[in-house]
């Protein structure tokens, strides 16, 4: 029983991410782009994490694969899980909003971007990938099985490391002194840390 309220928790918290991405994925798609970065190198990165974030725990939740590898289940994961969950969605939500038409779901730059610092953007230059974390922070916690459960730290992991600093890079390009000056009074992920 227990096993099955952490699962089902998962899965609500991806139908709630689809569910906040959705209009904003629509709009994103037909505001123009100045500049792509987009590549096989991107789509490979998007893919890993996607497999860590979303194939393999769907497989585990819904085909019941990787039993070998599961472990116990202890009542305070769940809670604590579900409580990650939540602040994940809450942090992705927020992104979107203060996003609004500048949010792109690969390293691209709209037509009349404007570089934005305010809302979750005031503190932290990546709180998207801030709800990516908690998401694979709360997946962890949530799928007790050894390859479901940490998938989404180094699948979301691999795409965060090999695309954070390119995506700085074209921020620096488009934006200059207004980015670095942005980037010394922020952290990147999380305040005070890093």
């Amino acid at each position: 029983m227990l096993l099955l309220a952490s699962k089902i928790i998962w899965a609500i918290g991806v139908v709630g991410w689809f569910i906040i991405r959705l209009p904003h994925d629509r709009r994103s798609k037909r505001t123009p782009k100045a500049r792509n970065a987009s590549g096989l190198r991107e789509k490979l990165l998007l893919g890993t994490s996607t497999t860590g974030l979303g194939i393999l725990p769907a497989l585990y939740v819904f085909g019941h694969a990787f039993r070998f590898a599961d472990y116990p289940l202890h009542p305070l994961q769940v809670v604590i899980g579900g409580l990650i969950f939540a602040a994940a969605l809450w942090m992705f939500y927020r992104t979107h909003k203060d996003l609004g038409r500048n949010w792109s779901v690969t390293l691209e730059v709209r037509e009349q971007h404007r570089l934005v610092t305010e809302g979750v953007y005031n503190r932290v230059r990546h709180p998207m990938y801030a709800a990516f974390w908690l998401w694979a922070l709360a997946q962890a916690f949530l799928l007790p099985n050894w390859i479901a459960g940490p998938a989404g730290l180094i699948g979301f992991g691999t795409l965060f490391f090999m695309r954070v600093g390119r995506e700085e890079q074209m921020m620096l390009d488009t934006f200059g002194d207004e980015y670095r000056a942005y980037m010394q009074r922020t952290a990147r992920v999380v305040p005070g840390i890093y």
